[in-house]
């Protein structure tokens, strides 16, 4: 079996990088013979959309099941469709991540762990605190290029930020109707637009206080 870990760097005794659509690597395992092909991570400074960037990535490998630490409904949505499994909640180096995952210590995760926009601070290099916009769980730590561990620190936000806006793939995975393609589009708008309302919202505040 083909399994990809999110990683921190691209071997086996790397730590899991707890984070998805911007860890730094991806580690590819082969699970019964533990041969292995590391490949950093592109998406990890795109603008926006990172999760998708990355599981369209990940799917075009063909592997059978992706190990990480947090997993977002964007890239959930990708690799669901294409029959990837997604097991959450891995820790430890990437061999240890695979040997849970086979002797069934890790769960399959049946709906995302985080927001759509966690861990956007913690790309930014550098040591303390990235900005923590995303959602509450994904701002971090941004120790070196971003081992965020996803506390949400720094200026209190919840909302998402808006150069952060999840983006439909570029070539779906799976053919769809243009009614299903009409609705997800639309509930997408519908998101984006009350995202923009809650960042105007704590601009106002900011201003006042």
């Amino acid at each position: 079996m083909e399994i990809c870990v999110t990683a921190t760097a691209g071997d086996l005794n790397a730590q899991v990088d707890p984070r998805f659509g911007r860890c730094q690597y991806f580690v590819f395992v082969d699970s019964d013979t533990m041969a292995f092909e590391a490949m950093a991570n592109e998406a990890i400074a795109a603008p926006g959309g990172a999760g998708i960037q990355a599981a369209q990535v990940v799917v075009n490998k063909g592997v059978s099941a992706v190990i990480s630490g947090n997993i977002g409904p964007n890239a959930l949505q990708v690799l669901s469709t294409a029959g990837v499994k997604i097991a959450t909640g891995a820790y430890g180096t990437v061999q240890e991540a695979v040997e849970m995952y086979k002797s069934g210590k890790l769960g399959e995760a049946g709906a995302s762990t985080v927001s759509a926009h966690a861990g956007m601070g913690a790309i930014a290099p550098g040591g303390g605190f990235g900005m923590g916009m995303g959602g509450g769980r994904g701002g971090g730590r941004g120790q070196g290029m971003g081992r965020g561990m996803g506390r949400g620190m720094g200026l209190g936000m919840q909302q998402p930020m808006p150069s952060q806006q999840p983006q439909a793939p570029q070539a779906p995975l799976t053919s769809r109707t243009k009614e299903e393609e009409i609705e997800e589009l639309s509930n997408m708008a519908n998101r984006l637009e009350s995202d923009l309302e809650e960042v105007k919202k704590r601009i106002e505040e900011l201003k006042r206080g």
